[in-house]
């Protein structure tokens, strides 16, 4: 999988609640619909391990098959909408993209 991984901090006028539900309400809604897009998983931050790390309030991970179909998305009308419906949101963004590598899969709860 190729990521684009996005972590972002709300406006100042935001609660952190309002943030996040529009993070997952209405921006999902116009972002679903991104080409090629395989994974879409989202953390609301809760806190920080520490100080340096504080003022975060989610991360989104965006996975697709490959850089190529990141590209793809990115260049879509799909890709220009999400952008339109963020407009100028005022808080802040870290935008980074990559090759993933599973380090430890994924294990069963033990009883």
């Amino acid at each position: 999988m190729y990521n684009l991984v996005l972590m972002a901090s709300k406006p100042d006028d935001w609660t952190h609640e309002q943030f996040i539900d529009w993070w997952r309400g209405e921006h999902a809604d116009v972002t679903y619909g991104l080409p090629g897009l395989r994974r879409w998983l989202h953390t609301d931050v809760l806190g920080a391990f520490e100080e340096r790390s504080q003022g975060w309030d989610g991360v989104s991970i965006l996975s697709f098959d490959d850089r190529a179909a990141l590209e793809a998305a990115l260049a879509s009308d799909e890709w220009k909408a999400a952008v339109r419906h963020v407009g100028k949101m005022r808080g802040r963004r870290i935008a980074v993209m990559g090759e993933e590598r599973t380090m430890v899969a994924a294990q069963a709860p033990t009883a």
